[in-house]
């Protein structure tokens, strides 16, 4: 089962940016541990800082992956485009927040991807993603 996880503006920087709400630790030391304790997943990581970006790389695996952990960041609340390009895709799509965006500001509390997604994860931290990805395990055990 191929999993794509694509990640917005500004979670380059984490284990360095707001250690308090985001973690001490990088999302590529993460990823290698997701790699690792999932063998039997074919898991790809793209980060972006650039919405265009995002949306080219939705369009290039949104067809071809069984699902997708998408955390657009602050784009979350603004993008139209990137919520255009999920409902443009076939591949179900989960969203992942590390933060609890509703009890950040209001204006985080809106999010133009969730309509186009089969879920969201808020507030586990690094953990959200660890749980998307055995969302996808499940509801693929369920299908066979």
């Amino acid at each position: 089962m191929k999993i794509a996880i694509i990640n917005g503006p500004n979670l380059n920087l984490l284990g360095k940016r707001e250690p308090e709400i985001y973690g001490s630790r990088s999302f590529e030391e993460y990823f290698e541990t997701l790699v690792q304790k999932y063998p039997q997943l074919d898991l790809s990581y793209f980060q972006s800082n650039g919405e265009g970006e995002l949306v080219s790389q939705l369009h290039a695996v949104g067809f071809e992956v069984d699902g997708i952990l998408i955390n657009a960041g602050a784009y979350t609340h603004t993008s139209v485009a990137i919520g255009d390009a999920l409902a443009a895709i076939s591949s179900p799509a989960l969203e992942i927040h590390i933060s609890n965006i509703y009890k950040r500001e209001a204006f985080r509390h809106k999010s133009f991807l969730s309509s186009q997604c089969v879920g969201m994860i808020a507030g586990l931290g690094l953990l959200g993603y660890d749980l998307g990805l055995q969302y996808f395990i499940e509801k693929e055990n369920s299908n066979q």
